[in-house]
Formats: C-alpha cells, sequence, structure tokens
C-alpha cells in the first residue's frame, strides 16, 4: 500500500492551525494524530501488509502513529513492513518541504535508522528520493549526483553514530524519476548500481552483499506530463515506465495522465495501473535481467553519466560534504541553471513537447473530471481533531510532550517518544511545536 500526505501534514501541521487553510486533504490524505492513522487502516491488518508512506520533514512521528496503531491492532512491530521516505537533504536540495535546520534534521535521520535497525528489521527506514530532486529541474546526471551522495551521507552519519554499515544498509532503498530520453533513464539506473555498490563495498567496508544492492523504486515523471492534450501523457508514461523495467527498477509507479490538473480521477488511475500489468504480463520485458547491458551504445552512456555523477562528488567533497554543499546553495544552484535552459530549450523550439510547442490543437475541448476537496470534507476532518482535543488525557499529553522535550534536549533516540506521544492521542502539530522550541526552524539562505 502506498500514503501520500497533505501539505499541512507534510510540514508538520494540524488540519486546525491557520496556516492549513486551503490544503487540507488537496495533494494526499490528512493525518495529525493516531486517530487518523487508525482511521486510515480501518480494517487493514497492519502486520500482514507493506506500507510506503511519502513523508519527509515529519517522517518519525507519522511512523510513530503507524507504529502505534499497528501495536493497538495486536501487531508485533519487529513484524511489520514498509518504507518511509524519510529523505530530508533533497528537501533541502529541491522539494522544500524543511522544518527544521539540516544537523537537526539528521538527528532524526540516525534516530530513525537506529530504531529500525533495533526494534522493526523488516522496515525500510529511509527512501533515498531523487524523484523530487529531478522533478525541479535537475538533469539525469544531477539527479544521480545528488541523491546518491544524500545517501552516502546518511550512511556516514548512521556510522557516526555506532551503527555497524551491514546492520543497516541492508534496509536502505532509493527512488528515481524515470523521465523521457529513453536510453539516458536506463543508463541512469545501470550507473546508479555501480556507484553504490562501490561505494558501499570499498569505502565504507560492507561484507554483506545485501549492503551493495541499490534497490529502488521509480516513478515516471511527473514534470514531463502536459494539460494540453493530456491523452498523450499515457504515452510518455508508458516508454518511461519501460525504461525503468529495462534498467531494472524493483517496484514502479505509473502517473496517471490527468496528474496536471488535480489528483488522479478513478479512470486515469485504472489505465495509469493497466500500463504497468501489460509491462509486466505481456510484452515480456520484465523477464531478462538487464536485457540491454553490453549494448555498446548504453554501456558508453552509463559510463558517461557514471562520471558526470562522480564530478560532482569531488566538487562537494571539496566544499566540506553535502550538509556544507546544500548551505552553499550549490545543488539549488545547480537544478535551477538545468531547470533554466530546459525552459529555454523549449521556448526557442529546440525541445519539441508534442501538442505544447508543436502539433498544437488550437480546437482542443478538454473534459477532464477533476477530483474535488469540499469544504464538507474539511470541516469533517478538523471537527474530527477538535472532538479528539476534548476526549483525550490532557495530563497524559503534557506528561509526555515535557518528557519529549527534556529528550530532544539531551541525546537519546526520539523515537521512543514519538511512539509513547502517539498513544496518548498528543498531535502532530504538538509533537512538532515542541521540537521547534529545542531544534529551532530553518530559513534557507538566498541563492544568487
Amino acid at each position: 500500500m502506498s500514503v501520500a500526505f497533505d501539505l499541512p501534514t507534510l510540514m508538520g501541521r494540524d488540519s486546525d492551525d491557520l496556516w492549513s487553510e486551503g490544503e487540507v486533504g488537496k495533494c494526499g490524505v490528512a493525518v495529525c494524530s493516531l486517530r487518523d492513522m487508525e482511521a486510515l487502516f480501518d480494517g487493514i491488518p497492519l502486520e500482514k501488509v507493506s506500507t510506503s508512506m511519502t513523508i519527509n520533514s515529519p517522517a518519525a512521528i507519522i511512523w510513530a502513529f503507524y507504529i502505534a496503531a499497528a501495536e493497538k491492532q495486536g501487531a508485533d512491530r519487529k513484524k511489520l513492513r514498509g518504507t518511509i521516505q524519510n529523505d530530508i537533504l533533497k528537501e533541502y536540495i529541491a522539494q522544500k518541504e524543511f522544518i527544521f535546520p539540516p544537523e537537526q534534521s539528521m538527528r532524526l535521520i540516525v534516530d530513525t535508522i537506529e530504531f529500525g535497525t533495533n526494534e522493526m528489521p523488516l522496515w525500510n527506514t529511509i527512501s533515498i528520493s531523487g524523484y523530487h530532486i529531478r522533478e525541479a529541474g535537475a538533469t539525469a546526471a544531477q539527479e544521480l549526483a545528488f541523491t546518491l551522495k544524500d545517501g552516502l551521507t546518511y550512511v556516514e552519519a548512521a556510522i557516526e553514530r555506532g551503527l555497524d554499515v551491514d546492520d543497516f544498509a541492508p534496509r536502505l532503498s532509493h527512488f528515481f524519476d524515470s523521465h523521457l530520453d529513453f536510453f539516458e533513464e536506463i543508463a541512469k539506473f545501470r550507473a546508479a548500481r555501480r556507484i553504490w555498490a562501490d561505494a558501499m563495498r570499498n569505502k565504507y567496508g560492507a561484507k554483506n552483499p545485501r549492503s551493495w544492492l541499490c534497490r529502488f523504486h521509480t516513478q515516471t515523471a511527473g514534470c514531463s506530463l502536459t494539460a494540453q492534450q493530456p491523452e498523450n501523457n499515457l504515452v510518455r508514461t508508458a516508454f518511461e515506465a519501460l525504461a525503468g523495467v529495462l534498467g531494472g527498477t524493483q517496484s514502479l509507479h505509473t502517473n496517471s495522465m490527468d496528474e496536471t490538473w488535480a489528483l488522479p480521477s478513478a479512470k486515469a488511475a485504472k489505465l495509469a495501473l493497466r500500463t504497468q500489468q501489460i509491462l509486466a504480463e505481456e510484452i515480456g520485458v520484465a523477464n531478462p535481467i538487464d536485457p540491454l547491458g553490453g549494448s555498446y551504445f548504453v554501456e558508453w552512456l552509463t559510463d558517461r553519466i557514471q562520471e558526470k555523477a562522480e564530478d560532482y562528488f569531488d566538487r562537494i567533497d571539496e566544499m566540506g560534504g553535502m550538509l556544507a554543499a546544500i548551505d552553499r546553495g550549490f545543488p539549488q544552484k545547480e537544478i535551477a541553471g538545468a531547470a533554466y535552459r530546459y525552459q529555454q530549450e523549449m521556448d526557442r523550439g529546440q525541445r519539441n513537447v508534442v501538442g505544447v510547442n508543436k502539433y498544437i490543437d488550437e480546437d482542443e475541448k478538454l473534459e477532464i473530471p477533476i477530483l474535488e476537496i469540499t469544504p464538507e470534507m474539511v470541516d469533517r476532518q478538523v471537527g474530527n481533531l477538535e472532538e479528539l482535543k476534548k476526549r483525550r488525557d490532557d495530563v497524559k499529553v503534557k506528561e509526555k510532550l515535557i518528557a519529549l522535550k527534556e529528550a530532544a534536549e539531551g541525546t537519546e533516540n526520539l523515537m521512543p517518544h514519538f511512539i509513547d506521544c502517539a498513544h496518548a492521542y498528543v498531535t502532530l502539530g504538538e509533537m512538532i511545536n515542541v521540537l521547534k522550541d529545542v531544534f529551532g526552524e530553518y530559513v534557507e539562505p538566498a541563492v544568487f
């Protein structure tokens, strides 16, 4: 199962927060407390499913809600399977849904890796994500370089905490974009596996072959979809998905044709699913391993994109590492420059986009059903939150928040405190506000 969260949740805000107005439920589900998580998975035995959650800055808290919901079902946390995205460095680089300064955010990341290693051996505690970097305008080489450098930074932080690389590395996973340049994307995926395996073996001394694996999920490129002639997006998505399969992805998400307009309609989502099913079951491309290995062009392109990525590694290392590079705005400027050049090429007609700057249908009449989040839905969510706050034990809530603050001021792992807070029905926003008091909030420096 896969769960995407709305913008307030991604920013650590409850649905009744003033800054949440107009965004509740718009791009995903609102989860403010254990109550919402219980409702979301009502009737679903969490010990028997695998759940992937697209959440980053407040990932540890959302994970705590999930664990608490499973425990209320009687589940053994050691048997829970799934993934939290939990990739904060790419938020500073590309998606901008950060809350705390980088150093404090890294503490939370390592807390989740450590807790998962010790308590939840089947859980993927981080999905190192290039998707959002690419969607922000990065080139394939930039996506590859910044994603893997983020991942290696997490590895180094976990080792510095005292964890053995072979104890946690097999549960790390990656998440890449599959864009329009068919062969370049295949080469990117192949280069990712090479670079990750080499670093894990030779730089970090991993002995377990599972630590060497660059396990990755692929999503087709949302930024390649067009509002004009949206049926064309079915074709774009199919070829992007095919590149992911030929590049060796273990998991795949195909975007729906109407996602430039709203959350997908049921029909569009079904067509996206059918695209995957045809790839998997009709045309045979999933049968061979690395079917393009040995192709002179693909091998050359893989070498070329690997060289570009490793050049970025060298430049970042010269700056003092990924956190220092982010503080200087280096990856942000590189991505912004690539996005600007891409748009210039479109505007000049040097890059063709069917239906946008070529083969335009002037008489196009769109009949796209739009999924709307009504005010009544938002009122119901806010009302449920108000009811929860009236019914819960306020004394216990205050006790748990005090304990969380004291722990945050020290050095202990915060995951047990998040789980305790979750069981007491402390809300996401309440926990985040306590952490803000201790960690502060991050204000991105201007990048010129």
